[in-house]
């Protein structure tokens, strides 16, 4: 679809929920917004590299240690090939594609309402292994590139919000968003990958000693961007390919299931999460020299039916 149908045109059928996707780029669709990472998109996007600096986006896979929602630590095993100890294999146990960097796929999270995930898939199709819709392997096969944005928040927070701690449940309304791009010079292209630093990562490494004593980490909560219609509504008239953000749920959290990022764009429009992407050498770079778009990439696992996988992303000025 050339075309995309305003926020308020959604949904395309009336039997499909309130301003949902579905359908938009076809019932058999398995890759929702990244359908936007067009051909022309993508060449666009190459003429961000002029310095031929690149940011690698993934945390160290041992962070945070230890994970969230009780996930288990990752275990890192080296088989010698000989005695003389002069070649070697690795293995990992317990790993956890969601324990650090990530991009949450579109079986992770469902379209709460009817109890059904993107383009209307059934729980049973998904558990039962009865196809391979919505598997993190179309994201994989395709890979994704195109021109990504960032929004550093944190920066324009430590201004403008002194009181701010992404440590803390802390709702980022739209409005905001919208003065980090305007005080970065930011403006938005079709299909861009918005990425939003909320400085998480940076926080975690100062304070995550002593995580657990400030909060459950069974039920952690963070600053993340406030879930409402006028965030879905940005979001989609922006037309962004994917988002990202450097703290663990893109969205304040706890969510409100009810009002939810992840419920709207995983299940509604086929969008892809990042989380925990590593921004901290990309947004001081960009503090330098002004530039807050790059050309992106990413390359995840390419698991059959998988339903998440580290990003291996990198931007590229």
């Amino acid at each position: 679809m050339t075309d995309l149908p305003t926020f308020d045109q959604l949904p395309i059928k009336p039997e499909y929920p309130p301003h949902s996707a579905w359908g938009v780029w076809g019932e058999d669709d398995n890759l929702g917004t990244l359908n936007l990472l067009t051909e022309d998109v993508v060449t666009e996007a190459g003429k961000c590299i002029k310095k031929g600096k690149v940011f690698a986006l993934n945390w160290e896979l041992e962070k945070p240690n230890p994970p969230l929602f009780g996930r288990q630590q990752i275990q890192h095993n080296l088989h010698p090939h000989s005695a003389e100890n002069v070649s070697f294999d690795d293995s990992y146990d317990n790993f956890n594609p969601q324990s650090s960097s990530q991009w949450d796929g579109l079986c992770h999270i469902s379209h709460l309402p009817t109890a059904t995930f993107y383009n209307g898939i059934k729980p049973e199709e998904v558990i039962g292994r009865k196809s391979d819709r919505l598997g993190i392997h179309h994201m994989a096969r395709r890979g994704i590139a195109g021109r990504a944005v960032l929004l550093d928040y944190a920066r324009w927070a430590a201004r403008h919000r002194p009181e701010f701690n992404p440590l803390v449940r802390t709702e980022i309304p739209v409005e905001e968003l919208k003065q980090v791009a305007e005080a970065q010079g930011v403006t938005f292209k079709k299909g861009d990958i918005l990425l939003i630093r909320v400085g998480w990562i940076s926080a975690y490494e100062k304070e995550g000693h002593r995580l657990h004593e400030m909060m459950d980490l069974k039920s952690p909560e963070c600053a993340g961007v406030k879930a409402c219609e006028d965030t879905f509504r940005w979001i989609w008239e922006n037309h962004f390919s994917a988002v990202g953000c450097d703290n663990f749920p893109f969205e304040a959290f706890p969510p409100k299931w009810e009002e939810s990022c992840h419920v709207q764009f995983l299940g509604g429009w086929g969008m892809p999460i990042g989380e925990m992407f590593f921004l901290d050498k990309l947004a001081e770079d960009s503090a330098q020299d002004g530039v807050y778009e790059y050309f992106f990439t990413s390359a995840p696992l390419n698991k059959y039916q998988g339903v998440a996988s580290p990003p291996n992303a990198v931007c590229i000025k």
